[in-house]
């Protein structure tokens, strides 16, 4: 039997918050799948439930109905320790802001995660350092975070999420914070990652970092009104994305 070509499949997927009169669907009845190996965009006014898509997918918040099933396991009925497993192991996150501590090096930063997911200290480092390089800090292993750019910070939360080689690599708004020539660089990466196999998911509200994806998945009002929509055309769609 090959892979399963599909990676993250929504089902009916409702995500509800409040009770009552303070009841609010911030996802309504969702059905999206997304394919191993693809880069989506994920676009959509604030309160389209963009935000709250990419909780669900990468396990960090549960739906209400319906069902997610990740690499094809129903992940909705999973126990927190199987979620934080998931999430340590095949999901890398990358946010606008960083989330790098302070104290550690660009290298004890990126060995982080992979403390929890007990590999060796020596296959630990290694890692570590391929996956500086490959986001091109070879030379910043040693430098805390106040010594780097935002650019290179946000470089080395990159190699973090993929240190652990996961199936999905999901980004929030992974270039809010860049100026626009270190927004290329980050997509440079962002592209070549995706070329070397993993499958990318990006919440974005800049048109420009969207058409760089393959396929844009447009939310509004909690739902998807456009799951496949070419970043080419963009455009000329009268969507607004704040």
């Amino acid at each position: 039997m090959g892979l399963n070509p599909v990676i993250i499949r929504l089902e009916q997927l409702s995500k509800t918050y409040g009770e009552g009169d303070t009841e609010v669907h911030a996802l309504f009845e969702v059905d999206l799948t997304i394919n191993r190996g693809e880069y989506c965009a994920i676009m959509g006014a604030s309160g389209s439930g963009k935000s709250t898509a990419m909780n669900v997918i990468g396990c960090l918040d549960r739906p209400s109905s319906g069902k997610y099933y990740f690499d094809n396991v129903d992940v909705s009925g999973l126990s927190e320790l199987q979620l934080a497993e998931i999430r340590n192991r095949q999901i890398g996150f990358v946010f606008q802001q960083f989330h790098l501590l302070p104290q550690l090096t660009a290298l004890d930063n990126v060995i982080l995660p992979m403390i929890y997911a007990k590999i060796s200290p020596d296959e630990r480092k290694q890692r570590a350092i391929a996956a500086l390089e490959k986001v091109g800090l070879a030379a910043r292993l040693f430098n805390k975070p106040n010594q780097l750019s935002g650019g290179q910070q946000q470089r080395v939360a990159i190699a973090r999420a993929i240190v652990n080689q996961p199936l999905l690599l999901l980004a929030d708004e992974p270039t809010g914070a860049l100026d626009s020539h270190t927004t290329q660089e980050v997509m440079d990466i962002f592209e070549e990652l995706n070329s070397s196999g993993i499958t990318i998911v990006m919440v974005t509200h800049e048109g420009e970092v969207a058409r760089l994806s393959h396929r844009i998945i447009m939310f509004r009002d909690g739902q998807v009104i456009n799951s496949h929509l070419n970043p080419e055309t963009l455009e000329t769609e009268k969507y607004v994305t704040t």
